[in-house]
Parts: C-alpha cells; sequence; structure tokens
C-alpha cells in the first residue's frame, strides 16, 4: 500500500515531477476525456511494467531504453487497435495523445527507475499508484476546467454506444458569471495546473512544519 500511495503523492507524474503534462493540459477540456486517457495510461504503466520486470535481466544494459520504448509501444499498439474497433468515439477524441504514450516519460521513466530494478509485485504496485496519482490529476483539473469553462460535466458520452448509457449534466442555472471561458482555452489549462501545483506544494508544506 505504501508503495501506491508514494505514486499518488510523494512521486505523482504530474505535480511532483513534472511529467505528462502535454497530455494533461490537452485532453482536460471534458471529464470524460480525463479518466479514460488515465485508464488507458494505467493499462499501458501495468503491462509494461510487469513485462519489463520479467525480462530485466536478460536485457543488456546498453540497449535497455530502445527494448522497453519497443515493449510500451507494443502495448500501446494493442490498445490502440482495441479502442480504434469497439470504442471508435474515444479513440478520435483522444486523437494523436494516445500514440504519444509511447514516448510518454511516466511510463518510460517507470519502467527504467522502478520495473527494471524490482520485483513483479513492487512494480505492479507501483504502476497503480503512479496511474492513479496521473488519472487524479487529470480529473481534476478536468472537473474545475469543464464545470466552470462550459457549465457542464460530461461523465459519460464518448462511450456511450458502447455502454448505452450517456450522462451529460448542466451544472449552474445562472449564467452571468459562468461559463468561464478561458478555461477551455490552453491558457486556461496552464492556469489551472499552476494553481493546483501551488495547493499541492503549499498543503505538503503545511503537512512538513506541523510535523517538525
Amino acid at each position: 500500500m505504501k508503495t501506491i500511495l508514494n505514486g499518488i503523492f510523494k512521486e505523482n507524474p504530474v505535480l511532483v515531477l513534472l511529467l505528462g503534462l502535454c497530455s494533461t493540459l490537452a485532453v482536460t477540456t471534458k471529464f470524460e476525456n480525463a479518466y479514460l486517457m488515465g485508464i488507458c495510461v494505467i493499462i499501458v504503466l501495468v503491462f509494461s511494467n510487469i513485462t519489463v520486470s520479467l525480462i530485466k535481466k536478460i536485457v543488456p544494459k546498453n540497449v535497455e531504453v530502445p527494448v522497453y520504448i519497443l515493449i510500451i509501444a507494443t502495448f500501446v499498439t494493442i490498445l490502440e487497435l482495441l479502442l480504434e474497433h469497439y470504442v471508435k468515439p474515444l479513440y478520435d477524441v483522444l486523437g494523436i495523445y494516445l500514440p504519444l504514450i509511447v514516448v510518454n516519460c511516466i511510463v518510460l521513466g517507470r519502467a527504467l527507475s522502478v520495473a527494471s530494478k524490482s520485483n513483479i509485485r513492487t512494480s505492479f504496485k507501483d504502476a497503480i499508484g503512479v496511474g492513479l496519482g496521473y488519472t487524479f490529476v487529470l480529473m481534476i483539473i478536468a472537473l474545475f476546467r469543464e464545470v466552470f469553462g462550459n457549465n457542464r460535466l460530461t461523465l459519460m458520452s464518448s462511450i456511450s454506444n458502447l455502454t448505452g448509457y450517456k450522462a451529460v449534466y448542466k451544472v449552474f442555472e445562472d449564467n452571468t458569471l459562468f461559463p468561464m471561458q478561458i478555461l477551455t482555452t490552453p491558457a486556461g489549462a496552464f492556469l489551472t495546473l499552476g494553481l493546483l501545483i501551488a495547493l499541492f506544494n503549499f498543503i505538503k508544506g503545511g503537512k512538513k512544519r506541523e510535523s517538525r
């Protein structure tokens, strides 16, 4: 459990390590996009970490990076093909950011720093923790941007054909203040991320002062 919590808080890939920012800023215009992207990253993280942990002893040090990238690319390609065939709307929404998981520093970084040096159990828990940390941040940013930027909350839309259920809600009845459309722009994404990082560091700093 400690390894999982470490990935969510102490080594959060977005708020602490500042990794995977391109997809974090790009797909968080809708809450649905955020958690689905997070699920995709968790799947790739889990399978790539387990595979790297299994083969770490037979991979020469001088070819670790290309071998691990090939492993990650294989799982991303499989995921892409499945989404394109079964959930085409989601595949279209995630667009270029889905194949970019291959070079996402979060996935390759965990393969090199953890999975290549740890057993399968630790690698699996690390993948879950880091993946959840990434997903939670995406969901928080997307929730803020969509609610206050579009006066809407999309829980399920792109995958409604697969689930048979659609859930898109209007949040505020009074539109005199909302939506703040700047939040739907790239500038709004940077602003939201910056505020979240500042809040996270403030809370973390407060806890450190209390423990002294």
